[in-house]
């Protein structure tokens, strides 16, 4: 509704383009724990632009902002080790690494964050968060991007 009611700026953000896309999402995905509404700019972008590839360019900016978690958890920065939750996320980080990443990054939620930071402090390899974050993460912008696009032709 947001998109219909706003139809005129969301033709503005064509300046933006796919570079653009990739960079809001990438640094809306940077932050950790607070969580920075790039969906919404992908719903945005899917009603001007091809949702498919709207999707690609948010999901690959985001799968790269969600590095700052990982590092974190790498570098033993994450100050949230006390916490239950850390520790339920820890436990299916060790039973089910790939697919917790997977699932969480297709879900919208800040806790992904933690996820990245269990992933790096478990020392899960690189290319493995990466892919199955960009794999979650597009999944995830695949559905935002085509659902602004939808929600805009259905009332115009």
């Amino acid at each position: 509704m947001l998109l219909f009611l706003n139809a005129d700026k969301v033709k503005e953000l064509e300046a933006f383009g796919y570079p653009g896309i990739f960079l809001i999402s990438l640094l809306s995905n940077a932050t950790l724990i607070l969580p920075v509404p790039g969906v919404l700019f992908t719903s945005a972008m899917g009603a001007v632009f091809n949702p498919f590839f709207v999707a690609i360019c948010a999901g690959t900016g985001a799968t790269l902002g969600e590095l700052s978690g990982y590092l974190a958890g790498f570098s033993g920065q994450a100050v949230i080790e006390n916490r239950k939750w850390y520790e339920w996320v820890t436990d299916w980080m060790k039973k089910y690494g790939n697919i917790t990443i997977l699932v969480m990054a297709i879900i919208p939620n800040p806790l992904f964050d933690i996820a990245g930071m269990v992933a790096g402090a478990l020392r899960m390899k690189l290319w493995r968060y990466l892919l199955f974050s960009w794999i979650g993460k597009t999944i995830k912008m695949l559905m935002f991007a085509y659902g602004g696009a939808t929600i805009l032709k259905l009332f115009q």
